[in-house]
């Protein structure tokens, strides 16, 4: 289970309609409704401010939150839509989803490295590159994992990690449907910079002796 679900605070709006709607937004909030499961359609007001943090924090969409609501029990719930001002490109109305335990979800979900002093690629001087510090996966919601593990222990200098390497959580599944790449252990810049000498030396050898050669056929 997650082991941080962060929290979204809301009160619980007075009247429906486009005119409750204007005036929670005169008094700063931005209207939403709380729909699925099995209580009745819940309208909310949200902190203007509040969401806003949210959403410029991104993956707003993909995240689970636990909505509070004053009077009402705590609910997890997730985003499935956020209407904007055509023109300020601002929060005017959000829909909120609850959530059964069985209920299907993408989320991103952080990625642990185990054994990175393990790993013989580190050791000879090799720098691990995160491609994927989070990995979007298909969870169900009574059972979303707080993180999944990528184990480097035997990685060389040049190995990869991919999805396939990565013991998924019963029932989770990734949203791409490919093996892509987590992390890689790549060469230390100076022994990359030393490599590109090498080869630099390589074609300019080559490039001398083509004339000569071809030098000594015209002489015969």
């Amino acid at each position: 289970m997650a082991g941080e679900i962060p929290d979204l605070h809301a009160e619980v709006r007075t009247g429906t309609g486009k005119g409750a709607a204007r005036q929670a937004r005169r008094n700063g909030m931005v209207p939403g409704i709380v729909f699925g499961g099995d209580a009745d359609p819940l309208p909310i007001n949200i902190p203007f401010n509040a969401l806003l943090k949210r959403l410029k924090a991104g993956r707003f969409k993909s995240t689970l939150f636990n909505l509070k609501v004053e009077g009402h029990d705590d609910v997890r719930v997730i985003c499935r839509d956020v209407q904007r001002d055509v023109v300020k490109d601002l929060p005017t109305h959000l829909d909120l989803m609850r959530l059964r335990r069985t209920s299907k979800i993408n989320l991103f979900i952080p990625v642990e490295f185990l054994n990175e002093e393990e790993a013989p690629g580190i050791k000879k001087g090799g720098v691990l590159t995160v491609i994927r510090p989070e990995v979007e996966l298909i969870v169900t919601a009574g059972d979303i994992p707080e993180k999944i593990t990528v184990d480097l222990a035997g990685m060389e200098i040049g190995d990869t990690a991919t999805i396939s390497m990565v013991d998924l959580p019963q029932g989770a599944k990734p949203t791409i449907d490919r093996d892509f790449v987590i992390a890689n252990i790549s060469a230390p810049s100076g022994l990359r910079a030393a490599d590109d000498e090498d080869e630099g030396e390589g074609e300019e050898v080559a490039a001398d002796e083509v004339p000569a050669t071809e030098q000594e056929g015209d002489d015969e």
